[in-house]
């Protein structure tokens, strides 16, 4: 496990966020963000945005709106 410096991390931040990296690299990484005060501020935001896309993703619309959107639409597609 090295420091893998600020140009690879901030490169494969996403990856990282996403567990997509091989363990060696996430290592790196982990022991980059471990000592980089900036890249560990912008994987917190990384992190923090990851989170609630996931969280907006569980959420359903109220069935109301459902309604009105979907009648919304049906009216445009028969204008056309």
């Amino acid at each position: 496990m090295t420091d893998c410096g600020c140009t690879k991390a901030k490169a494969e931040l996403e990856e990282y966020l996403h567990h997509e990296l091989c363990g060696a690299d996430a290592a790196d990484i982990q022991a980059h963000l471990a000592g980089c005060e900036d890249c560990a501020t912008e994987h917190l935001v990384g992190r923090t945005l990851t989170e609630a896309v996931q969280r907006a993703c569980k959420e359903t619309a109220p069935e109301d709106l459902r309604d009105q959107v979907l009648a919304r639409l049906r009216a445009l597609q028969s204008a056309h």
